[in-house]
């Protein structure tokens, strides 16, 4: 088995068929992450499901516009308390990008200190 699957099976799996769906999908990839943003939406996912699938919009060109236009899209199907829900999980999802980026900046900081 190599190194990463048994580190990390989980994520593996999941890159795995996120890759099979891309490679599925007739749809361009700014579409497709559109699509999967309300799907999410719709399972009432996780903040950390929408901060790995707003990433990979992002990098292949949907803007917040967009996702914005895709909650006002859905709304009348999956309700407003799943859109109040899907909102408060991406603002928590963007907290823990601008988290996460803070700290990565600290420690290159710390270690342009320590050279």
């Amino acid at each position: 088995m190599s190194e990463s699957a048994t580190e990390r099976p989980v994520l593996d799996l999941l890159a795995q068929m996120t890759a099979a769906s891309v490679q599925a999908s007739s749809l361009d990839p700014a579409t497709l992450m559109l699509v999967r943003i309300a799907a999410l939406v719709a399972v009432d996912a996780a903040p950390i499901s929408y901060l790995m699938n707003l990433g990979v919009a992002s990098e292949v060109g949907a803007d917040a516009e967009q996702v914005r236009g895709v909650l006002a899209a859905i709304a009348p199907i999956v309700g407003t308390a799943r859109i109040a829900s899907a909102t408060g999980r991406i603002v928590e999802a963007l907290d823990v990008a601008i988290e996460v980026a803070e700290l990565e900046a600290l420690d290159a900081l710390d270690a342009q200190s320590n050279e």
